[in-house]
């Protein structure tokens, strides 16, 4: 029974979801031969205040991004 814990920053619209899980579960069945009824996938949604990388928050990275010069 393979399990997934797939974690996002908060925003993707329940299409997006959908996509994701097709494709997940699509990928274990090619890949494993695994039965679709047998995976699970769960989608955590975190904030990006709580999410940080390059030794920033996420909201800050993003924002740093948003004004940083286009050239």
């Amino acid at each position: 029974m393979p399990y997934v814990n797939l974690q996002i920053t908060k925003g993707a619209t329940r299409e997006q979801k959908q996509r994701l899980v097709a494709d997940f579960t699509a990928s274990l069945v090619n890949t494993l031969g695994k039965k679709p009824e047998h995976i699970h996938i769960v989608i955590e949604e975190v904030l990006e205040e709580n999410w940080g990388f390059a030794g920033m928050l996420t909201d800050d990275f993003r924002a740093k991004e948003r004004h940083a010069p286009q050239g």
